[in-house]
């Protein structure tokens, strides 16, 4: 078939979008990127496809994605429909026993294995599971603590089962991708006496990209990235951070998000970016292309800054 002048053009702007991911390709041949998926992107059915059509295509061009995903809301609608009430403190669901038993039900059987399901239909084979497998998450419970008034102890607020990650074993994330499988990983984790343990899943993908050397670790999220001054900050180092904190410039949850990739960071994972989920193929842009999308935290060298 003859093409048209613009026909041609149009394919040729193809091949340079190709040839522009191709150092790219080559930089992270052969390296492990942990991708938090989470908000919108696990919502939004088209959103959802074009997310398992990205690690797919990371697959395939020799990268290893390791994945770690949330399910708040999912969570959220089957306890309402089981008339359970959902109740928060600083942002973490208090989790009883009841709560406990819908938290994993969901994140480990109704969402991870939807996951799985739609990696496995663009072409690639995944695994899914939990932190209990493998003993892959070691968790204590967290006790939050309420300042009080000037000379009085911190008030001990207990939020039932939520836990906070003391080590995370590798063995099973690497043994799953030496078999050429995606592991898929849910946020629950195990304490020392057999406690199953709901954590936070941003923390879970920072603690699993240093245990397992990841080059990148990203964060989906339902923002841009970090606002700072009502103004994308591009690029933030632990001690921008420390002092955004201190400031109120950073606030609510993007703490615990920022505070994930500075400890990412901090222990040897190269760069931790903080995307716009919303965005088609935001996780193709943000490694693929020159400009990339959202914020990213990267070291700074001789700084003891932490937050």
């Amino acid at each position: 078939m003859q093409l048209y002048r613009e026909d041609i053009d149009r394919y040729v702007k193809k091949a340079d979008i190709l040839m522009e991911a191709l150092p790219y390709i080559n930089k992270f041949h052969g390296k492990t990127v942990v991708i938090k998926y989470g908000g919108n992107a696990m919502v939004s059915e088209e959103l959802k496809t074009t997310f398992a059509k990205d690690i797919a295509l990371l697959h395939y061009t020799g990268i290893n994605p390791v994945i770690v995903h949330g399910g708040g809301p999912q969570i959220g609608k089957v306890l309402e429909q089981m008339g359970i009430k959902s109740t928060f403190v600083d942002g973490l669901r208090v989790t009883d026993s009841a709560t406990m038993d819908v938290v994993e039900m969901v994140l480990v059987g109704q969402v991870n294995k939807s996951i799985v399901n739609l990696i496995n239909q663009q072409g690639v084979s995944c695994i899914g599971l939990s932190g209990k497998d493998g003993k892959c998450i070691h968790a204590r419970k967290m006790t939050l603590k309420k300042e009080s008034v000037e000379g009085k102890p911190p008030e001990i607020i207990d939020i039932g089962k939520v836990g906070e990650v003391i080590s995370i074993n590798p063995d099973i994330i690497e043994h799953i991708q030496s078999g050429g499988f995606i592991p898929i990983i849910a946020p629950v984790g195990f304490s020392d006496d057999g406690e199953t343990l709901n954590i936070n899943a941003d923390t879970v993908a920072g603690e699993i990209a240093a245990a397992i050397g990841a080059e990148k670790l990203i964060l989906l999220t339902d923002i841009e990235g970090v606002i700072i001054e009502d103004k994308l900050a591009q690029q933030l180092t632990p001690a921008s951070i420390k002092n955004y904190v201190a400031s109120g410039k950073i606030k609510g949850g993007m703490i615990p998000k920022t505070e994930c990739a500075v400890n990412a960071v901090r222990a040897g994972v190269t760069k931790t970016h903080i995307i716009d989920g919303r965005v088609p193929h935001a996780v193709l842009l943000e490694i693929f292309t020159d400009m990339g999308v959202g914020t990213e935290i990267i070291d700074d060298p001789g700084s003891a800054l932490t937050l």
